[in-house]
């Protein structure tokens, strides 16, 4: 049994300009971090030898890979050449909820087999290579962030050449702002799972007008300034820049802010958070705000009167790992 465990990612500034729309006639930049929040996948050999047996949210067991429902694992197992074999997941955070689920899984899922069939894969490898799982064969409209966030970990800056090469440059940070930034950063669960595909669809589209393009060349811009505040350990800058992206944000496509998050996000601002965004491409799942601490509790009980459930985490500076292998 091989087990790997895989970190979801909160994506503070830059989101969209991963997107091949945008990167492919100006470099993309985001700023994120990967956190304590999991992905494991544990593979072993299947009874029936000429069978295979998926677990995820449902089971599925298959004679042949073309039968199976599931469309990451069709494609990787099909790309392993792999039968006799049963794979597992359980997660720590359900998909749809903007932590960047489906390439945690793929990510992770690459590593297993990897170490399954006794190859030898880099992060950079297990990057690109979810990539092409989900851009290039699954034909998700989706960007490169999530899939370099949860091969790497840690904070990052992650830049998106024209020519489809993806650059990791490390936010060196001293303890104390880390240290900040855990206590400090605060994530609620507002509901409302739902597919990024969507909202990024329309988002790829709109990138050809004008002023969808400059408000993410503007947000590039902010990946920088973000990088500059946190490598000085100015933390209420660094919520100033979340605000400003969030404005920025909500310009691209519709759907990606409700009039519930509106709300939520009102009263955060009221309370006297310095800044905040909808995790992953919008619609719903996780409101991620920078208070200080005087701010905290009065900030838990507004969340939690407007049905918004507080959700505690910490940053985590490794990306996928295997965590358990025996013959």
């Amino acid at each position: 049994m091989i087990i790997t465990k895989t970190p979801f990612r909160i994506s503070f500034v830059g989101g969209g300009s991963d997107l091949e729309s945008f990167f492919s006639l100006r470099k993309g930049a985001v700023l994120s971090t990967t956190i304590d929040k999991y992905m494991y996948i544990s593979t072993h050999e299947f009874f029936e030898r000429d069978k295979i047996r998926c677990k995820y949210s449902q089971t599925e067991t298959v004679s042949d890979v073309n039968e199976l429902n599931h469309p990451i694992l069709k494609t990787v197992l099909k790309d392993f050449n792999l039968n006799g074999i049963e794979v597992s997941s359980i997660a720590d955070i359900p998909g749809g909820t903007g932590m960047g689920s489906s390439s945690s899984f793929t990510v992770g899922l690459l590593h297993n087999l990897s170490a399954y069939t006794n190859k030898t894969v880099s992060k950079e490898g297990l990057g690109a290579g979810a990539c092409r799982i989900e851009i290039d064969l699954l034909q998700e409209p989706i960007g490169k962030q999530d899939q370099y966030a949860a091969a790497y970990g840690g904070l990052n800056v992650i830049e998106f050449n024209s020519d489809g090469t993806v650059k990791i440059d490390p936010v060196l940070i001293n303890l104390k702002t880390r240290d900040t930034l855990n206590r400090n950063l605060k994530l609620y669960y507002i509901g409302n799972q739902r597919s990024a595909s969507k909202i990024l669809a329309e988002q790829n589209k709109n990138t050809a007008q004008t002023d969808k393009f400059q408000a993410l060349e503007k947000m590039v811009d902010l990946v920088y300034k973000l990088k500059e505040v946190l490598t000085l350990g100015d933390l209420n800058a660094f919520g100033d820049i979340l605000h400003e992206n969030w404005l920025l944000k909500q310009s691209l496509a519709k759907g990606i802010t409700t009039p519930r998050i509106n709300t939520l996000y009102d009263a955060a601002m009221n309370i006297g958070a310095r800044g905040g965004k909808l995790l992953g491409a919008g619609g719903g799942g996780f409101m991620l705000f920078y208070a200080n601490a005087d701010k905290h509790e009065s900030l838990d009980d507004a969340m939690i009167s407007l049905g918004a459930s507080p959700f505690k985490f910490r940053m985590e500076e490794e990306g996928s790992k295997i965590i358990h292998i025996e013959s």
